[in-house]
């Protein structure tokens, strides 16, 4: 019988590292007008974009910390390390006066975001149940959007408006110009300090322990969770995907880049990077632009943001309801290929110059295709697909891959915007998603039902 309210709550607990990815992640876009005036860089595009940047560095930093310990000293140690960065980055950020030390401070909450998103997702894998792992790994995708919503409401409640007529100065001599922007930081220090007391609850990653030696800690947690016939069946998988040669073989990146992890690892990179390439967070990074180009006002534009940013929770929440019943492969197929009709059909309208209320439901299409699919299946995949013994270093190094796609694409987008117009990054954009689909077609396994040691054995036979 399993113990479904201990497994959730080790579930939520994990995914707390999710909700502070997205709330961290987003805050800092409501805080930008206020805290450049206060720093004096309103008027410096470079030191703008050091603000900005700071933190993904913080990302890829924090990603390859994660490969690095999560293996040596277990998964645990590393959600609470992530829990202790967000506190004191949420803290930190906004305490300083000088920007140098701001930019540390979140560098610091970047390590955070690194770690939480390759830690999260894989320790839930490892603790869940089979039959719901699907789901239960896909909370932290719903909790990364509820997230970035969180960031949003708390930067709207917290800035006062700001008076029609009023300058730079004004705008700086303001309580949003002093304090206002600080705030908007301190906020997420509610949910972080939560999550690092209750990261020290929940119970070590019993695939951890079983390849650590440490069989009578990881039998009580897995009784825990699903009674004594449920622990000794998923022990004896365990203990037999751990073989002699495994056993002596170090979990290394040197361990990862060799033959027998080719093919695996391939696929996971690749499904990192696509999540990011596959040009659905460019709506949201620059929907202004996107929008704009479709006719809409700034106030329209605002609220055109609004309607995305639901559709994102909405369809997240479809998500968790039939990863488990349509499968992995399935969601995956459907994303990349209905993204690929989407995107062919909003260049084409783009080059037409179509503009109204039709270009708004295309960019929804998109948006909740995404969020269904290939948002949250891409980190249930990646916490599903490496053996037990290299799964820290290999989800640490594809998320790493996902922080560099993401910031490649961030970066090459208003240029090529600028080249080829909306038209043409849309189109280009399709046909990314086209040669997704027919790599996953070719490629992408089906990992529904199948317990992390059965998919061990199939996948590295390939």
């Amino acid at each position: 019988m399993m113990n479904r309210k201990f497994i959730y709550f080790i579930c939520m607990v994990s995914a707390m590292g999710g909700l502070l990815f997205g709330y961290d992640w987003v805050v800092i876009g409501g805080a930008k007008p206020f805290y450049e005036l206060y720093f004096g860089i309103s008027n410096s595009p470079l030191m703008q974009g050091v603000a900005m940047t700071t933190a993904l560095i913080g990302c890829l930093a924090g990603a390859t910390l994660a490969g690095m310990l999560a293996d040596r000293y277990g998964r645990k140690p590393l959600l609470i390390i992530a829990a202790l960065f967000f506190t004191v980055s949420a803290v930190a950020t906004g305490w300083f006066d000088d920007f140098t030390l701001f930019n540390i401070a979140r560098f610091v909450g970047g390590i955070g975001i690194g770690i939480a998103s390759a830690l999260s997702p894989m320790y839930i894998a490892e603790i869940s149940p089979t039959a719901i792992r699907g789901k239960l790994v896909s909370l932290n995708q719903m909790t990364i959007v509820l997230g970035i919503l969180g960031a949003q409401i708390a930067n709207w409640l917290i800035a006062e408006e700001v008076p029609a007529g009023f300058g730079n100065a004004e705008i700086l001599a303001s309580w949003n110009g002093q304090m206002g922007w600080r705030w908007m930081f301190w906020a997420e220090a509610v949910p972080a300090t939560l999550f690092l007391l209750l990261a020290f609850c929940i119970p070590e990653s019993p695939r951890w322990q079983m390849l650590r030696g440490y069989h009578t800690q990881a039998e009580a947690t897995l009784t825990h969770i699903g009674g004594k016939e449920y622990a000794r069946g998923e022990m004896e998988a365990i203990r037999q995907s751990v073989d002699a040669d495994a056993a002596t073989e170090k979990a290394s990146l040197a361990t990862l880049f060799t033959r027998k992890y080719a093919g695996v690892l391939t696929l996971g990179l690749v499904i990192a990077v696509f999540q990011q390439w596959c040009g659905t967070n460019v709506i949201f990074n620059y929907a202004q632009e996107i929008f704009s180009a479709a006719g809409y006002s700034v106030g329209d534009v605002l609220f055109n943001i609004v309607i995305t940013g639901i559709a994102n929770v909405i369809f997240t929440v479809v998500a968790l309801f039939t990863i488990d019943r349509w499968g992995r492969r399935s969601l995956m197929l459907f994303g990349a290929g209905s993204l690929a009709v989407i995107y062919l059909i909003l260049g084409t309208c783009y080059h037409l110059h179509v503009t109204g209320f039709g270009m708004v439901v295309l960019v929804v299409l998109a948006i909740s295709a995404y969020a269904m699919t290939l948002g949250p299946v891409t980190w249930v995949l990646l916490a599903e697909l490496f053996p037990n013994r290299v799964r820290g270093v290999a989800m640490a190094t594809c998320t790493f891959a996902l922080w560099v796609g993401c910031c490649t694409l961030t970066f090459f987008f208003p240029p090529m915007n600028a080249a080829l117009g909306s038209s043409g990054s849309f189109w280009i954009y399709s046909a990314i998603c086209a040669a997704g689909f027919l790599y996953f077609v070719r490629r992408c396994p089906e990992t529904k039902g199948k317990s992390l040691e059965e998919l061990e054995k199939s996948l590295l036979k390939e």
